[in-house]
């Protein structure tokens, strides 16, 4: 079996790896690049290798970075794209409002560049494309193998990274031989409030793990919520506004869940929090109707036995035009909004309207990957180009990764050594390259017997 890393590999995103196995050509994840620009546009316009030969997709969760780019894939693929019943209602929202997105930004990007007589931009697919795509996807229940192509069987078991993630375990007969291949997708970090912790998996041959936060160790949760509800708390006394770029999906569910918390505890006003994004309204709609993926718990430890993902000061806003009224408005007020690295959607005219006021705060509670804005931001620069135009950012920035979905350093090993079998080979993807270089180390540390890979882009591992 030969493995193909045609992204994720010394990065983050981009995840996207072309397994060759008894003839077949089985493709792992199809993400988008997100980060610097220019180059990011390059890698995102073509696929590098032959979508026709494409026997089978298995694709882990919904996120962009490991799903967004399957519309391009699927304008010339026409089989199924394989992932849990939670990623593909995910996908079915998601994907669409990727398609959306990318074309409001196109035409809105056009029309500057017109103003400059500079030719107009296209987008990287279209509605049309994402709604293709999503025809295809075909859902597994947790557990539950299938064979996507002749000798492997996959099994899906849950990640706890966000509703639906999945790590994906490939039991393959190959040449007269059989062995394990475990695709760890994105873990989770255990412990969520909301999420079931990562189940372990037995009997491992090989194995191919992230390593987004593999140097880094994360904040406890409970320091975390108390300096969220003083931050906030500070901004709200000087009648300012909190900007929280979030993912729709997983992040905005869970900050929405602490904000209410928070404020049931009497340690934050009552004021106005709206969760701007259609994607996040129809994304919480799914976690609602998903609770194979949820503690059983949840609702008990709810304060005021209220909907987990609701509250009375709490507005989602799907119409443009309310999200636009947003900015007439000068009380004190919560906007959350996608996307959590401000690569797109709406959070970049929020930023535009708010980020020059220094009574303001700009709240990052996830993972920004270098060269995105919400990167640029987090790193202190200013000014800042939105939509092309520059931005002084005199907001105060504050950046948070004990929200993050992704295990850190600890929990990475800790996940490691509940794994059982003879791990042969480990291959390090997922990170940027300093993370990815110091998990290596960790795990040849950790397992001396093990082969550790670190891949780079376009390089080939046989297994």
């Amino acid at each position: 079996m030969k493995i193909h890393f045609f992204g994720a590999a010394r990065t983050t995103t981009g995840s996207m790896y072309l397994i060759e196995v008894n003839g077949k050509k089985l493709l792992l994840e199809c993400g988008l690049f997100q980060g610097h620009r220019q180059e990011s546009e390059q890698l995102n316009k073509v696929l590098p290798f032959d979508t026709r030969q494409v026997d089978a997709v298995v694709l882990s969760h919904s996120h962009l970075d490991h799903a967004g780019k399957l519309p391009s894939l699927c304008k010339n693929y026409d089989g199924p794209i394989h992932c849990t019943s939670a990623t593909k209602d995910l996908c079915g929202i998601m994907l669409l409002d990727s398609a959306h997105i990318q074309e409001q930004d196109a035409m809105f990007v056009s029309k500057l560049r017109a103003k400059k007589h500079q030719p107009p931009v296209e987008p990287l697919y279209t509605t049309p494309d994402a709604q293709k795509c999503v025809q295809q996807l075909v859902a597994h229940d947790y557990e539950k193998s299938f064979s996507p192509v002749a000798g492997v069987n996959v099994t899906f078991r849950d990640a706890g990274h966000i509703l639906g993630s999945a790590q994906v375990i490939l039991d393959v007969q190959e040449n007269g031989r059989k062995f394990r291949h475990l695709f760890t997708g994105d873990i989770g970090r255990g412990g969520d409030e909301l999420l079931r912790d990562p189940v372990p998996v037995e009997n491992v041959d090989s194995l191919q793990i992230e390593s987004t936060y593999a140097a880094r160790v994360h904040e406890q949760r409970p320091d975390a919520d108390d300096l969220v509800g003083k931050l906030v708390g500070e901004t709200l006394k000087q009648k300012g506004k909190i900007i929280i770029p979030s993912f729709s999906v997983g992040r905005t569910q869970q900050i929405v869940y602490v904000l209410h918390e928070l404020t049931c505890a009497g340690k934050l006003p009552r004021v106005p929090i709206f969760v701007d994004s259609p994607l996040s309204v129809n994304a919480t709609d799914i976690y609602n109707k998903h609770p194979e993926s949820l503690r059983p718990t949840i609702r008990d430890t709810m304060c005021n036995n209220e909907n987990p993902f609701g509250m009375g000061n709490l507005t989602y806003i799907s119409n443009v035009e309310d999200s636009k009224k947003l900015n007439d408005r000068h009380e004190p007020m919560v906007i959350i909004s996608a996307s959590g690295m401000c690569e797109g959607g709406r959070i970049r005219h929020h930023l535009a309207n708010n980020i020059g006021n220094a009574k303001n705060l700009v709240l990052f509670i996830g993972y920004c990957a270098e060269g995105t804005l919400g990167n640029m931001i987090t790193a202190g620069k200013t000014p800042l180009n939105i939509f092309g135009e520059p931005y002084d950012v005199r907001a105060k920035v504050v950046s948070l990764d004990t929200y993050s979905g992704h295990a850190d350093k600890n929990e990475l090993k800790a996940y490691v050594q509940k794994l059982t079998g003879d791990i042969k080979k480990i291959i390090c993807i997922h990170g940027e390259e300093s993370q990815v270089l110091a998990h290596a180390e960790t795990l040849r540390a950790m397992k001396p017997k093990s082969q550790v890979i670190v891949p780079e882009y376009k390089q080939v591992v046989e297994i």
